[in-house]
């Protein structure tokens, strides 16, 4: 079924109706309907973002949330990208090559933070790889399917023109997988987010993951949520930032 097209004004009020039929329903009921120990409640939500922004420990926790999950979401998708169109573009090494990739995909990411923690520390790099580590099969899957997909009357035309394969590569392949590469990017910024919050909870003493730790082991359900929150405004905030790029670049199409 079609989305039905709307102008942007009926767009944002619907979005805004909606936002806040379910937080005035969460405000109402928490603490009348049950104990608001459980869930928290809005109001009080907006009080610890506030309190975290005005004593500057927001920015102390987000800033090295921000670092790992834009250098884990950049580092997958880039690697991500050239490897799917590298072994898409192989031939006969994509199927000796590609269940090893998905064996290596299967593995559960949270049990090999861990490794991580060992073998590159409870600093920065292990927290990167971490990121990367979700990312990275996205944008391959994405980027090898984008590749598998291409019309392949358009790869016989630049043959029959003797193309080589950088002209291709800039003609054809890239063009093609454009939206698959901004599929990637959508996709890679949740799990961005999750695993820099995962790399957090083994391990560390600032972010937005190290607070909603903290918070937790307090039995804060106040903080939890205002965690919870943060991380969710980010992902939106990155979210819309990859959407107005895709529209720019992809205004052809």
């Amino acid at each position: 079924m079609r989305e039905t097209k709307q102008s942007p004004l009926a767009l944002w009020l619907g979005r805004l109706i909606v936002g806040v039929v379910v937080l005035g329903f969460w405000e109402f009921t928490s603490g009348r309907w049950y104990n608001d120990f459980w869930v928290s409640r809005p109001s009080a939500i907006a009080g610890r973002v506030w309190l975290l922004l005005v004593n500057g420990d927001l920015w102390f926790h987000l800033q090295a949330t921000l670092e790992e999950t834009i250098a884990g979401l950049l580092l997958g998708i880039v690697a991500g990208t050239i490897l799917g169109v590298g072994l898409a573009s192989s031939g006969r090494l994509a199927g000796w090559v590609h269940p090893y990739v998905m064996a290596v995909y299967s593995l559960p990411k949270v049990a090999l933070a861990p490794l991580f923690v060992v073998w590159f520390g409870i600093g920065l790099p292990s927290k990167i790889v971490m990121v990367t580590s979700l990312v990275i099969f996205v944008a391959f899957y994405n980027a090898y399917e984008g590749v598998r997909n291409i019309d392949p009357d358009l790869l016989d035309m630049m043959k029959t023109y003797k193309a080589q394969r950088l002209p291709t590569l800039e003609w054809v392949i890239l063009p093609s997988i454009a939206v698959w590469f901004f599929t990637s990017l959508r996709l890679g910024i949740g799990l961005a987010l999750i695993g820099s919050v995962i790399a957090e909870l083994e391990g560390s003493n600032r972010g937005i993951g190290y607070y909603i730790t903290k918070s937790g082991n307090s039995l804060d359900t106040t903080g939890i949520f205002a965690g919870l929150f943060i991380i969710m405004l980010v992902a939106l905030a990155l979210e819309a930032f990859v959407g107005a790029a895709e529209r720019r670049i992809l205004r052809y199409r």
